[in-house]
């Protein structure tokens, strides 16, 4: 079977849009998964229920986040293998990768569950959720090495340009996760325990249905199970690569769950609205989102070919598109929230609570279209110190000093503590244009990037 897709020859934004359409269902399937959790559990059970959920599952998330941007560095590597003719080179690229990663996997789902008490208290759960919230992330850490899994093997497929297969693994964890979401919490009443159990035996359920599947796939290269190893040079790169973003995302994310704990501080039903906002968020930022994972594989293989012109004209138009989006989520969300949070609750106090933080992502959503593209863009060139940097400087300059300004401004507005994140987005849009005026005007060659990242 050839590469999936080869980016670097023929139109531009009708073959990204095209490969950008399974990553934005994928997206959706995965927003899905962790708001038909939500959703279950709002709908039959408890807000301290609720709020275990929404505060054990941001953390969940921070740590899927972190291993999907670690895994870029295995995208951004082999597709840039592929641009530059040497696709052969990807079963030593998987294997090593296999290796990394499932260490990773197995480290964690040991030391999260053993971690689920402090955690819990540094994210101030609400006393009344507590014990639901330290069960949760019990749970679902013992399940990190699925969830490292799965984020691996659609890392993988994605530099190929492949998004289908991605899309297929996530569907299937979707699938179980709606299923047992309904006979745990809906028929047995177990609560956010059930939403957790759930959650794991998704997960695995979905890598061991997925390899049956993929077993049965023809690759352009040689892999045999010999190539599951360490290998020092390529192990090096992928984590080059993918580290910066990793330790972006991951303090980024370390942002988002100080803004979390700030609300907790507030109680339950502050706790449990934010929570129903951000699963809202999730689905108002499937566009620029799907664009950033698919734009980072179109750079890449466009990078190792040599092509930065074309590079650049994919970024123009997935910004182009994003925008429009973006406007109409805005409005929606802005004008109609209450609607969006009544899907994920039942008590009208969380739905109100939910839909005032909502409003400040909505005024969001003007933004990212600008600011996912253009992280997209750099990973795909390689530009991962840079991409670190302006996370950093977005989450700790900016939305943690904003969110404690706006947490002591009387009256307390969950809007305004909201309000952190869009102020943090403009400061990265104004980075990133700074950086790319930058390499403009040193004419940035692929000589010279190569150079910059050490190759």
């Amino acid at each position: 079977m050839p590469i999936e897709k080869n980016f670097t020859e023929g139109k531009i934004l009708g073959p990204l849009m095209k490969f950008a359409l399974p990553v934005m269902f994928a997206m959706f399937l995965q927003a899905m998964y962790g708001a038909v959790d939500l959703f279950v559990v709002g709908k039959f059970a408890t807000p301290e229920d609720v709020s275990a959920v929404s505060t054990g599952s941001q953390i969940m998330l921070t740590l899927g986040n972190l291993i999907i941007s670690l895994a870029m560095g295995t995208t951004i590597y082999f597709g840039q293998q592929i641009g530059m003719g040497n696709a052969k080179k990807g079963g030593a690229i998987i294997g090593a990768s296999i290796a990394l990663f499932a260490t990773i996997g197995m480290a964690t789902s040991v030391i999260i569950p053993i971690s689920a008490n402090g955690i819990a208290t540094i994210m101030k759960a609400p006393e009344d959720a507590f014990s639901k919230t330290v069960d949760y992330i019990m749970i679902c850490g013992a399940g990190m090495l699925a969830i490292v899994s799965y984020n691996l093997i659609g890392a993988i497929f994605r530099s190929m340009g492949d998004s289908k297969t991605p899309l297929m693994t996530v569907a299937i964890a979707c699938g179980f996760n709606i299923a047992g979401d309904l006979v745990l919490i809906a028929g047995f009443g177990l609560g956010a325990k059930g939403a957790a159990i759930a959650t794991v035996a998704a997960q695995l359920l979905s890598v061991v249905f997925s390899m049956l599947i993929i077993r049965k796939k023809e690759f352009p290269f040689e892999f045999n199970i010999k190539m599951i190893r360490f290998d020092g040079e390529i192990i090096g790169r992928v984590l080059k690569l993918g580290v910066p973003i990793a330790l972006q995302d991951f303090l980024v994310g370390i942002s988002f769950l100080v803004l979390q704990a700030i609300v907790n501080s507030l109680g339950v039903t502050a706790s449990a609205g934010v929570g129903v906002a951000q699963k809202v968020c999730g689905f108002i930022m499937l566009v620029p989102g799907s664009f950033m994972q698919s734009i980072s594989a179109f750079v890449a293989q466009n990078i190792g070919a040599g092509k930065t012109d074309r590079a650049l004209k994919a970024l123009k138009s997935t910004i182009a598109v994003s925008f429009i989006f973006g406007v109409a989520m805005f409005a929606f969300a802005f004008f109609k929230g209450d609607l969006l949070t009544g899907l994920f609750a039942k008590d009208e106090e969380v739905i109100l609570a939910g839909a005032e933080y909502l409003k400040a992502y909505a005024i969001d959503c003007l933004f990212t279209c600008f600011l996912f593209c253009f992280i997209g863009f750099y990973n795909g060139r390689g530009n991962t110190a840079f991409v670190m940097t302006q996370g950093l400087i977005g989450a700790f300059a900016v939305r943690i000093p904003v969110s404690l300004i706006m947490c002591n401004w009387e009256p307390v507005s969950l809007f305004h503590i909201g309000l952190a994140t869009p102020c943090s987005t403009v400061v990265q849009i104004v980075l990133c244009f700074g950086f790319y005026a930058l390499i403009k005007k040193k004419g940035t060659s692929v000589a010279v990037m190569s150079k910059v990242n050490g190759e």
